[in-house]
């Protein structure tokens, strides 16, 4: 079936462009522009925007969060610790009622590390012991590290077990309460991250301070998977860190939950209720509530001072169940939220919408997604309005396509 989209407002990723037509032939987007071919299925997109799907860069996400992510139109999650590795995710690659994932495994932290600290007495994150993971996939490999060999040890043996990029935890616990937390130290961060990149991976590090942030950009960290908010930032930790080439994804979203904030504001909203769950509106209007002094403010500006400095900002929640303590966000709806946060800290809505396409597919090396340009996959999100001048717009959905899969919004889930 060949759909095309006519009279649309086309942001391609990068900007808007004077073409108003996209044709999708199968899995892909066959032209931008030009006429309709005959017999094609016509979307009458007049008063709408076709804009990339949108990409989250941090999430921890299954089988039904990638459900839900597409209802948001995010065709693509990045997980950030969890099970989606390349020889997990067959069942999710070809199935276009999800989005789309890519995964760092598990990271690289001390035994009884980050993020041990987050979940009740008793409860296991992750599959119970001894299952099978989904798809007929492998156990996890947990990389517990606490000297350099280990971390270097560990490299070769996530790449074996298909990890799409090496994730490094540099966490002593205050921010979420837990001060003295086991920690990397520096000489084992470097070894690790020196050989990840070695072998030719891309490297992201959970780093919530300044002097966890100061160290994985002087280890040579890749990227920034959050953004310190233990103080404000400085002109000398910006420029470290715009010097290094390292690329942020605040997860401002997760900043605000981490100082009580919670997303009850997002869940009134019948753009997002209609599209939750009970257990997700729950979730949605709790908050993680551990850095309760924390200032949201001095996140926002450190944002836009890091991006005026020519950073890489990518759009990104940490996402992860429906469990209140783990509130304040849910799949899909907190990308929505989290552009309009940068649009709050002083990017345009066009900045941050490149911000959740093409940035994180160029950073991730997504080289299929993330444009609207033929040849590439038809992930693709219509809504009504006009979000590159009214931000808040992205939730409007018309439509969803997944590799040219075209979702139409969907009733209310079930309650």
């Amino acid at each position: 079936m060949t759909d095309v989209i006519l009279n649309a407002r086309i942001f391609d990723g990068r900007d808007l462009i004077d073409a108003t037509t996209v044709v999708v032939e199968g899995h892909r987007i066959a032209a931008v522009g030009g006429d309709a071919p005959a017999g094609a299925q016509v979307i009458d997109a007049a008063g709408g925007t076709l804009l990339p799907g949108l990409i989250d860069a941090h999430v921890h996400t299954n089988v039904p969060g990638l459900a839900l992510a597409l209802r948001f139109g995010v065709t693509t999650e990045l997980e950030m610790q969890g099970t989606n590795t390349r020889h997990n995710r067959s069942h999710i690659t070809g199935d276009d009622s999800l989005a789309d994932v890519r995964s760092s495994g598990f990271g690289i932290t001390p035994p009884g590390g980050h993020p041990s600290e987050l979940f009740p007495e008793g409860f296991r994150p992750g599959p119970p012991p001894g299952s099978q993971p989904p798809g007929g996939g492998r156990e996890p490999l947990m990389p517990f590290s606490t000297t350099p060999e280990e971390a270097v040890a560990f490299i070769p043996k996530l790449i074996d077990e298909g990890s799409d990029y090496i994730k490094f935890m540099v966490d002593d616990g205050s921010v979420e309460g837990h001060p003295g937390l086991p920690m990397l130290d520096r000489a084992t961060l470097n070894a690790g991250v020196a050989e990840a990149h070695r072998r030719g991976m891309l490297t992201v590090a959970h780093a919530l301070t300044a002097e966890a942030t100061r160290m994985a950009v002087e280890a040579g960290i890749g990227g920034l998977a959050h953004l310190f908010m233990d103080r404000p930032h400085t002109g000398e930790l910006v420029d470290l860190i715009a010097r290094s080439g390292a690329f942020v994804v605040p997860c401002v979203v997760l900043d605000a939950s981490m100082m009580g904030i919670t997303g009850a504001a997002l869940a009134d909203d019948p753009r997002v209720s209609s599209r939750l769950d009970d257990r997700w509106l729950e979730t949605l209007r709790s908050s993680f509530n551990h850095y309760p002094q924390g200032d949201l403010g001095a996140v926002l500006a450190s944002v836009k001072a890091l991006h005026d400095a020519g950073v890489d900002i990518l759009v990104g929640t940490d996402v992860s169940m429906p469990f209140p303590f783990l509130g304040g966000l849910a799949h899909g709806a907190s990308v929505h939220h989290e552009l309009q946060y940068l649009v709050e800290a002083g990017l345009t809505p066009v900045e941050a919408l490149r911000a959740a396409t093409s940035t994180p597919a160029r950073r991730f090396g997504l080289t299929d997604r993330g444009r609207i340009a033929p040849g590439l996959r038809a992930d693709l999100l219509l809504v009504d309005g006009d979000p590159t001048t009214v931000i808040g717009d992205t939730l409007n959905t018309r439509a969803v396509w997944r590799r040219g899969t075209r979702h139409e919004p969907a009733a209310r889930l079930a309650r």
